[in-house]
């Protein structure tokens, strides 16, 4: 026998797509545990400037990051589409809640795990070492981040992406 079977099907990964500023992110889907409308935020002094403060899910304190600001891409007021996905990462071999602000969440869908490639070192806008890779659904590119990375406690971040472009209200 070849071991051809079942079990020789491409890998794929269930994502939940998200919009920023235009481009299509993907979180992994079994990690995500929730999608709210945006509500309070309370603003955490002296904090990252992608973290633009912490909210209270179901009585749990949770940061919540913009992505954009990560990414550096403007930072929009929230709008009727503007939601907040929470989302478990491993942060130092713990599970921690984050919330991710999204101007749009779209849809969970199937990335074959071929179609992932890894992040181009020049012509890139975001940068790279804060991507897993860009993957391929149809005829989009999908981006997907490194939330490991991202949210690290290690201070790896460039400053130029993490510069605090919050506007007062």
């Amino acid at each position: 026998m070849s071991g051809a079977g079942k079990d020789s099907a491409p890998a794929a990964m269930r994502a939940l797509t998200i919009g920023l500023r235009g481009e299509v992110f993907a979180l992994p889907a079994e990690t995500v545990s929730e999608i709210l409308d945006m509500g309070p935020v309370t603003e955490v002094p002296n904090a990252r400037a992608f973290v633009n403060g912490v909210i209270n899910v179901r009585g749990k304190v949770v940061p919540l990051a913009d992505l954009r600001v990560m990414f550096g891409m403007e930072r929009t007021p929230p709008d009727a589409d503007t939601r907040i996905v929470v989302t478990e990462i491993d942060l130092d071999g713990e599970p921690t809640l984050v919330g991710i602000i999204a101007d749009k969440v779209h849809d969970v869908t199937e990335i074959s795990e071929a179609s992932v490639e890894e992040t181009p070192k020049v012509g890139m806008r975001w940068p790279a070492e804060f991507l897993r890779g860009i993957g391929k659904h149809g005829d989009d590119f999908i981006i997907i981040p490194d939330m490991g990375r991202i949210f690290g406690s290690k201070g790896d971040r460039d400053p130029s992406f993490a510069t605090d472009e919050r506007t007062v209200k």
